[in-house]
């Protein structure tokens, strides 16, 4: 069932306003990535929404075509921070850069918007600071709560930020892992954001990078969430209007290619960096102020749609039993994309509790924990976090040696036996 009521077609570009867009691809109407279902005879009523890409030819942000109603997407979430080794292991890289890179003291003020269950702000505690989480999902925040990370479960804006500085006063750290490009308004957050941030604050913010995005035809990871895909020279003139400076980045490997951006008063006494120069080069070497790359990545994209289906259907009618692995947003969006449901995947094994026991949005693949799928593992499991790959090889390695294989989705689909290496970064 198509929602329209509740999305909204994009017209202007929520970073420098103009309305002159290429249109790079386009889905059709598809479920929220994260809108995960009890199981149920029929499924009519399920929510669709339009999901495509364009790019505006003025400062190259990639943005989706319709932003839906946050109020559907946010206040019952099911995205939980991940607890792999990969990822806690690069939260305390985050808290120890940004601690270690400017001096955060003891009793000195961080604050996270969409801050989840307050993983990431446990990772300040060792250095004392006094934290404090931002997300509106009502569930996580209770989680954080009780937890230990004060929490509010609101949305970071001016608004927030004017209550967040009467009450806690000024932050030296603003952080936002992957959440940014999940708002709309990015003027309202760059005022908050003015507001709270100390004269020597930073504000470091984690996304997508849109060049990893296009190199890796990583087109599982446009959904209706990801309102935006960045290259670093659209972040800078974003925050040259609203009175920042982009100052360093930091191009990481996390979630399939991101950067680390750090942001400050423009005023402040942060200097540019040479990693700016160095992104904004490479992107101009990619051709990603041209309408040529956005054409080829959507090529790239047309192939893998053709040729992943083909080759699970494939071996499904040679008797094979295939499932897929790590119910992730990504891997619900290649799913719904591809065309690739329960008459070809026989479950989907994933560790997060809240997701175990329901079907996956729009393919309705039953979901189920780690032992319930090892009681009867597949021949073969749709890898649907490729971004942690590597990891996952070596969890499985017993899977693998006895004869279980893994499908790598992307770039391009490949088969992987027991030895085998991702060659996605993790």
């Amino acid at each position: 069932m198509e929602t329209s009521g509740r999305s909204r077609l994009v017209t202007h570009c929520r970073v420098c306003g103009a309305a002159d867009w290429q249109e790079v691809v386009s889905f059709g109407s598809v479920p929220l990535a994260n809108a995960f279902l009890d199981p149920a005879t029929s499924y009519e009523d399920e929510a669709r929404f339009p999901l495509g890409v364009i790019s505006c030819r003025s400062c190259r942000l990639m943005s989706l075509t319709h932003v839906v109603d946050p109020e559907v997407m946010y206040r019952t979430y099911f995205y939980v921070t991940s607890d792999s080794e990969s990822i806690t292991r690069h939260m305390r890289y985050v808290a120890q850069t940004c601690t270690s890179r400017f001096a955060l003291g003891e009793d000195e003020l961080v604050v996270e918007m969409g801050s989840n269950t307050g993983a990431q702000l446990l990772a300040f505690r060792p250095g004392g600071q006094r934290v404090l989480g931002v997300d509106p999902a009502l569930n996580l925040a209770a989680t954080a709560n009780a937890h230990g990370v004060l929490t509010l479960p609101e949305y970071f804006s001016d608004r927030t930020a004017a209550r967040i500085r009467n009450g806690h006063g000024q932050a030296r750290l603003i952080l936002g892992r992957h959440v940014f490009a999940h708002v709309d308004d990015l003027a309202d957050v760059a005022a908050g954001v003015r507001r709270l941030l100390a004269r020597d604050g930073v504000f470091a913010i984690e996304v997508p990078y849109a060049l990893d995005l296009v190199e890796r035809v990583a087109f599982d990871t446009v959904y209706h969430e990801h309102l935006s895909y960045f290259l670093v020279g659209t972040l800078a003139e974003l925050f040259d209007r609203h009175g920042l400076r982009l100052f360093d980045v930091e191009r990481l490997p996390v979630h399939g290619g991101s950067i680390l951006a750090f942001v400050g008063l423009r005023e402040g006494p942060w200097e540019q960096q040479g990693s700016v120069a160095e992104l904004f080069a490479a992107e101009q070497a990619a051709g990603l102020h041209q309408d040529a790359a956005y054409g080829e990545f959507a090529h790239k994209v047309a192939r893998v749609r053709q040729e992943l289906p083909r080759l699970v259907r494939g071996l499904v009618a040679q008797g094979a039993r295939v499932a897929g692995y790590g119910a992730s947003a990504k891997g619900t969006t290649l799913l719904n994309i591809c065309g690739i449901g329960a008459d070809e995947l026989q479950f989907c094994s994933d560790t997060t509790v809240l997701k175990q026991g329901k079907v996956l949005p729009g393919t309705h693949v039953p979901v189920c924990s780690p032992q319930s799928a090892a009681a009867e593992p597949p021949d073969y499991y749709l890898l649907l976090a490729w971004n942690y790959a590597d990891e996952i090889l070596e969890k499985e390695r017993r899977f693998l040696d006895n004869g279980g294989r893994f499908i790598l989705p992307v770039p391009e689909p490949v088969v992987l036996s027991a030895g085998a290496r991702a060659t996605t970064p993790t």
